[in-house]
C-alpha cells in the first residue's frame, strides 16, 4: 500500500493512497476462507463449496468490503503514524472512477489537521472568586416574593368595583341555545379575574362589577374546545357576583412555610438563605469562568483549523440573526453571512474550545455515563409527558448526545483549571455580583 503526500498547507494535508490490487485480492480470498466451513450451497455438502465457485456467487460483494476496509486501514495507519488528528471528517474519494476487478484502487484523502495545542502553566493563572453572603434584608425581601406567591385575598369596601387580579366570588348557569349543559354551573365559585382560567372574554366582562350584581356574560366556546357539543357555540353564563376582594400577600407565619414545605418560619428563613447563596455562587462562577477564559485567550495563540472557524462564525452569525428576527422561527430566510466581528468571536471560541479539550484529554476529564443520563432527564422535564420519547431520541441521534455532553465537558475541565490556578476571594455586595453578571451579557 502506497501513501503519497500531495498537500501540506497550513494546517491542510492531502494524500494520495494506492491499494495494490494483490491485497485486495488477498483480503478476499481471506474473507472467502473464513466464510467457506458454514456456506452452503445446493449439490454440495455444507463448507466443502469449491473456492472458485465461492468467488464467483460472493467475490462482488466481497470485494467492496476489501475496498472500504483496505482504505480504512490506510487511513488509521496514517493517522497512527503521522499523530495527525483531523479536525473535522476527512475527505475521501476514489480516483480512476473507470476502475475493474484485477486494478489497484486510488483514493484521494484531505483534511484539515488539528494545531498542535502550546503547553499553558495553569498554576500562574490568578483569579478572583467574588462572595456574597445572604444578608437579613435578601432573605426578608426573597420571603417576601414568596408571601406574594401564596397571596390570599380580603373583601374590598361595600360597593367597590372589581379590578383586573381581584377575587370575585360568583354563582353561574352556562346556557347554549337556551338549554343548561354540563358542567356549565357552580355556587360560589372564587373566579382571579385576569387568570385565564375562563373562556376567553369571560373574565374581562366581570371587571367593574360589584357585590350583588346580576349579569348575563355572553361568550363564544373556541372551535378547538375539548368537549365537541360546545365546540364554536354561542353561549349566556348567567351570573351572580356575590363578593369582591382584592389581593393581599399572605403573612409571613408558620402557616406560610408550611405551605413551601418548611417547619416553620425559621426554617423557611434557612431554606431561602442557602437557595440565595447557591444562586449567588452559581453567578459567581461564571464571572469567574469568563475571566479565566478571559486570561487562557491572552496567554495561547495558534492557527486554527479553516473549516471550524467558517463552521463557528456561520453558527454566530446565524443566531445573532435570529435574536434580531425573533418572528422568524424556521430558516427559510437569506443566508447570513459572518461579518468581520462574528468571525473575531468564532476565532476566540474556537481556540478556547481546542484548547480545553486539550487540558481534559490530558488530565483525562470524561463525562461519566451517570453524570449524562442526570443532564437527560434535566432535559427531558421539559417535556412533560413525552419524557421516554426524548430519551430514545437521544440514544439515537449522537448529535444530540454530543451537544448535551460538550458543556458538561467543558464544565469539569473549568472546575479542573479552578483547582490548580491562585484564586483569591473578595466578599462583595449582591449589587456588585449583579452588575458584574450584566457585564458578560453585555459581551
Amino acid at each position: 500500500m502506497q501513501v503519497t503526500e500531495t498537500l501540506n498547507e497550513g494546517l491542510k494535508r492531502g494524500y494520495k493512497i494506492v491499494v495494490p490490487a494483490s491485497d485486495l485480492d488477498a483480503k478476499v480470498n481471506e474473507k472467502l476462507i473464513e466464510a467457506q466451513p458454514e456456506v452452503e450451497m445446493k449439490g454440495f455438502r455444507k463448507g466443502k463449496v469449491p473456492m472458485a465457485l465461492l468467488k464467483k456467487q460472493f467475490g462482488q460483494r466481497l470485494m467492496g468490503e476489501a475496498m472500504q476496509e483496505a482504505v480504512d486501514g490506510a487511513m488509521s495507519k496514517h493517522f497512527e503514524d503521522s499523530g495527525d488528528r483531523p479536525a473535522m471528517q476527512p475527505d475521501v474519494k476514489m480516483t480512476n472512477e473507470d476502475w475493474k476487478e484485477g486494478d489497484d484502487v486510488e483514493v484521494e484523502m484531505s483534511y484539515e489537521a488539528l494545531p498542535d495545542i502550546p503547553e499553558v502553566d495553569l498554576k500562574k493563572i490568578k483569579l478572583e472568586k467574588l462572595v456574597v453572603k445572604a444578608g437579613d434584608a435578601d432573605i426578608e425581601e426573597a420571603l417576601g416574593s414568596l408571601a406574594e406567591t401564596a397571596q390570599d385575598f380580603k373583601d374590598r369596601k361595600k360597593g367597590s368595583k372589581a379590578k383586573d387580579g381581584d377575587q370575585v366570588v360568583i354563582d353561574f348557569l352556562g346556557k347554549v341555545d337556551g338549554e343548561a349543559f354540563d358542567g356549565g354551573a357552580a355556587e360560589d365559585y372564587p373566579l382571579v379575574l385576569g387568570s385565564g382560567s375562563f373562556i376567553p372574554g369571560f373574565e374581562e366582562q366581570l371587571v367593574g362589577v360589584k357585590a350583588g350584581d346580576a349579569l348575563d356574560v355572553k361568550v363564544a366556546f373556541p372551535a378547538e374546545y375539548g368537549a365537541e357539543n360546545l365546540a364554536g357555540k354561542d353561549a349566556v353564563f348567567e351570573c351572580k357576583v356575590k363578593e369582591v376582594k382584592e389581593p393581599v400577600a399572605a403573612e409571613l407565619n408558620d402557616e406560610l412555610a408550611k405551605k413551601f414545605g418548611a417547619d416553620d418560619l425559621a426554617a423557611l428563613k434557612g431554606q431561602i438563605g442557602e437557595r440565595l447563596e447557591a444562586e449567588f455562587s452559581g453567578a459567581a462562577r461564571a464571572v469567574m469562568k469568563r475571566g479565566l477564559l478571559d486570561e487562557l485567550d491572552k496567554l495561547v495563540d495558534f492557527d486554527l483549523p479553516p473549516s471550524l472557524l467558517d463552521a463557528e462564525a456561520k453558527q454566530i452569525a446565524h443566531q445573532l440573526w435570529h435574536e434580531e428576527n425573533p418572528d422568524v422561527q424556521g430558516h427559510d430566510h437569506p443566508e447570513v453571512e459572518p461579518t468581520e466581528e462574528h468571525v473575531k468571536l468564532a476565532g476566540r471560541r474556537v481556540r478556547l474550545g481546542l484548547l480545553l479539550a486539550e487540558l481534559g484529554q490530558k488530565a483525562e476529564i470524561e463525562v461519566s455515563d451517570a453524570e449524562m443520563t442526570q443532564a437527560v432527564m434535566n432535559q427531558a422535564r421539559q417535556y412533560p409527558g413525552q419524557e421516554r420519547q426524548f430519551f430514545e431520541f437521544v440514544q439515537q441521534n449522537p448529535q444530540m448526545r454530543q451537544q448535551i455532553q460538550a458543556p458538561l465537558f467543558e464544565d469539569k475541565v473549568i472546575d479542573y483549571v479552578f483547582e490548580l490556578a491562585k484564586v483569591s476571594e473578595k466578599e462583595v455586595s449582591k449589587d456588585d455580583l449583579q452588575k458584574a453578571v450584566e457585564a458578560l451579557e453585555e459581551e
